[in-house]
């Protein structure tokens, strides 16, 4: 499990623009008009092998100092709440305000290190009217543009230095299997039937389940941990700041498992959110068992689960190898099939493949069809093994792999899957120099 930064401050202090540059890619909007943040991002870091989750808060409505105090006394709970380690940003150029120390006063009462950072110090000379933040009593003051990235190495440096373990108890070493979905298609109502007692509580208004819960099930053969999710939202929808921080708990859980069983509503058919939660799903590289409940609604024809399957294989395009089950939770069908499904693709996630016959097997269908020619250049694959990663990887020898293009990729991502159990796994392709 990563740890978890929360970067917190009042509005206009370049939150977003530090978030921006540590997670390297433009998802927050930056802008100077206080209050341009209003959902709240998530998003990897990495600095000197350490990756670790960043926060940015925002949410705050422009409005008098009351309303402000207000909004940032609930952010900044959260983020105390949520995170493992707090990043406390100040616009060394307007100088301390009421609300900087206000914020103050609550970090005091946290017990999480918290990084005391003077932002917009782009020259030497401004680094003299960062020497007041020193009187907040916060220890240590990092100098920062977070603009330019200066200064941004140090205050890493110590960030990393401050991570400690998890405080929640480590997970058993069994297979961890993640529940996830958009809001109210039955996720806790899948974990209450395996294991034949109310363990959550189900209603019909979405977002009941706040926390990820984790329970052992040992039924029937089985020895996992089953982790339970809130609903992920369309982030429009996350107008709440408890909301956007369950979304966070979910996408932790997905971090924590190995193979999520991704539930979608029968009766709706699927939507653009649940192939979000795919693409964390994959990026990830966790295994994959669709999951359609509530089929017992649904007027069926002779082919109707055929169809089905193939309309979601088609969204789920190109990793569209994963296993697909239909059930109904509240009538109890399949929802042992889907612990089948779910065991197998643990399995298939696990297995490595003898380096001679990865060979004897991938070489005369790349002699068959091989790499397209480039610039005039013929490009020759040699050799292949696998990788010793937890996700599946393989990395094919040839003189020239800065030329094999991605349609290739996916063709020997494609014979690879149809010559070894894969089904439900994401697979990765390299490239390397013979």
């Amino acid at each position: 499990m990563s740890n978890i930064v929360a970067i917190v401050g009042r509005p206009n202090v370049g939150k977003s623009t530090l978030f921006n540059r540590l997670t390297e890619r433009q998802e927050a909007i930056v802008d100077p008009t206080a209050g341009t943040t209003r959902d709240r991002h998530y998003g990897k870091a990495e600095w000197n092998g350490t990756v670790f989750s960043v926060i940015d808060t925002g949410g705050y409505v422009p409005g008098g100092d009351d309303i402000f105090e207000e909004e940032i006394r609930r952010q900044v709970e959260l983020a105390i709440d949520e995170s493992d380690s707090i990043l406390f940003m100040v616009d060394v150029m307007t100088g301390l305000t009421a609300l900087d120390e206000a914020i103050v006063r609550m970090l005091r009462k946290a017990r999480k290190p918290v990084l005391l950072l003077g932002n917009k110090v782009d020259t030497n000379d401004k680094q003299y009217a960062a020497a007041e933040l020193y009187s907040l009593g916060m220890g240590e003051v990092y100098c920062i543009s977070a603009q330019s990235g200066a200064g941004t190495g140090e205050f890493l440096d110590a960030l990393v230095t401050s991570f400690t373990k998890p405080s929640e108890e480590a997970l058993p070493d069994v297979p961890k299997l993640a529940i996830v979905g958009r809001p109210n298609v039955g996720k806790s109502s899948l974990v209450n039937a395996l294991l034949g007692r109310v363990q959550n509580i189900v209603t019909p208004i979405a977002g009941t389940t706040r926390d990820p819960i984790n329970t052992r099930y040992t039924v029937f053969g089985f020895d996992v941990v089953l982790l339970d999710t809130a609903g992920i939202r369309k982030r429009q929808r996350v107008d709440e700041d408890i909301e956007f921080y369950s979304v966070i708990r979910s996408i932790r859980a997905i971090e924590d498992s190995d193979v999520c069983l991704l539930l979608i509503d029968a009766t709706e058919g699927v939507h653009q959110q649940d192939l979000h939660i795919f693409s964390m799903i994959e990026k990830n590289g966790k295994g994959l068992v669709v999951v359609v409940n509530k089929w017992d609604l649904v007027q069926k024809e002779t082919n109707s689960a055929k169809e089905f399957e193939a309309q979601i294989k088609a969204r789920l395009a190109p990793f569209n190898d994963v296993p697909v089950v239909f059930t109904s939770v509240l009538e109890k069908q399949r929802i042992h099939k889907v612990m089948e499904q779910a065991m197998q693709v643990w399995e298939a996630r696990r297995k490595k493949i003898p380096t001679r016959k990865l060979n004897d097997i991938m070489l005369p269908e790349i002699e068959r069809l091989p790499p397209p020619m480039n610039k005039g250049k013929v490009i020759r694959i040699k050799f292949v093994n696998q990788l010793p990663t937890v996700v599946p990887s393989f990395a094919f020898y040839c003189n020239l792999p800065q030329y094999v293009k991605g349609p290739y990729l996916r063709f020997l991502e494609n014979k690879i899957r149809h010559h070894f159990p894969y089904t439900g796994v994401p697979i990765r392709i390299f490239m390397r120099k013979k």
